[in-house]
């Protein structure tokens, strides 16, 4: 009996590690999927907004540079061809969105606390014009965490630069903001006619939205639902993807453990987001569980730029094709313990998405 004790203990250690091993195949894993897209021009660091035309599948970045180089605007053609850039001068830019109501670029200028629109086919000389300030509104209240023992935390916020980070059109027009100090979302509506400057309404101003970790950055990626009622906001700091009613102005915790959650878009129902201290992509159901996991740092090639994806910050998407940006941007304030600090190019890359997802 004991024999058979044992025996049974065994078929049912197999049978599990089976399991295990069913289950974890339901999470596609794809190491090498990025490949690279193209290199920005010699000096040309930190790139971090991205968006495209769908009609001409040109490819627009932002960088993100606080150092002695000027900030760009640059223009790809869908092959990598460089065809222009516009010089932002030393204000660090971030998200950017494309506007088909009017064929233009929209721009969170952060280093302004502004947002900026340009012509899509602009050149070099092209006029920048400014579509609104966003406003001062301080930091949100404090925020309570509950404890595993009873007790709670509190978390006190004290940064109030406005700080516009990423941006989404909505059906209509209207344009949503992310405000990653503040810990806000606005809305500019009908964006693309109204009066500049135009008025800029607060949505939604939450200690959800903020945060005290690393990197520190709260609200961040912003995607509508299908039927445009659910904003979902990556807060970066957090690593978590928050879902807020449009209708009713709540806001939940919709999905935790992004490591760096960063940009977002959704693709058939799913979430791509780009996790900027994961390295990697990751792609969420509708219940906000990882299915795939796309992308990896690979080391540092020969030309000094990063194999695979480093710090991976916003993502568009194209027909079944992502294109992400490296932003490579260093943080710690420990020399040399960073694969950031080796990066002397810089990249964005592209990934082919999974043809069938669980």
């Amino acid at each position: 009996m004991k024999k058979f004790s044992v025996f049974a203990a065994l078929v049912s250690l197999v049978i599990a590690s089976h399991s295990e091993a069913l289950a974890s195949e339901d999470i596609i894993v794809k190491r090498e999927a990025a490949e690279r897209f193209v290199v920005l021009p010699k000096g040309v660091r930190f790139p971090e907004g991205i968006t495209a035309n769908p009609k001409t599948e040109e490819i627009y970045v932002a960088t993100f540079d606080f150092g002695p180089n000027t900030n760009k605007l640059l223009r790809f053609k869908k092959n990598g061809q460089l065809v222009a850039q516009r010089d932002f001068g030393g204000t660090p830019l971030l998200g950017l969105q494309f506007n088909p109501w009017d064929n233009k670029v929209y721009i969170c200028n952060f280093g302004a606390s502004k947002i900026q629109r340009i012509d899509a086919n602009f050149k070099d000389m092209t006029e920048i014009e400014d579509v609104a300030s966003i406003p001062s509104i301080g930091p949100p209240l404090p925020r309570t965490v509950d404890n595993p023992d009873g007790t709670m935390d509190t978390i006190t916020f004290g940064n109030g630069f406005p700080a516009p980070n990423a941006l989404i059109f909505d059906r209509y027009g209207n344009l949503f903001v992310s405000d990653s100090f503040q810990g806000a979302i606005f809305r500019i509506n009908n964006a693309g006619t109204c009066a500049t400057p135009c008025p800029v309404d607060l949505v939604k101003h939450d200690g959800l939205l903020a945060t005290a970790g690393f990197p520190p950055f709260g609200a961040n990626g912003l995607a509508l639902s299908k039927d445009g009622t659910k904003l979902f906001i990556a807060n970066t700091g957090d690593d978590r993807i928050l879902r807020l009613d449009l209708t009713t102005k709540d806001i939940s915790i919709w999905a935790e453990s992004i490591d760096g959650a960063d940009g977002i878009a959704f693709h058939h129902g799913w979430l791509v987001v780009a996790a900027n201290q994961g390295d990697q992509l990751a792609i969420l159901n509708d219940s906000g569980r990882v299915i795939a996991k796309l992308g990896d740092f690979l080391g540092i090639r020969g030309d000094g730029s990063p194999r695979g994806l480093l710090f991976p910050a916003s993502l568009v998407i194209m027909d079944d094709k992502i294109f992400v940006t490296n932003l490579a941007l260093p943080l710690t304030m420990t020399e040399g313990d960073e694969p950031e600090e080796d990066v002397t190019r810089y990249t964005v890359s592209q990934i082919d998405i999974p043809k069938h997802l669980p």
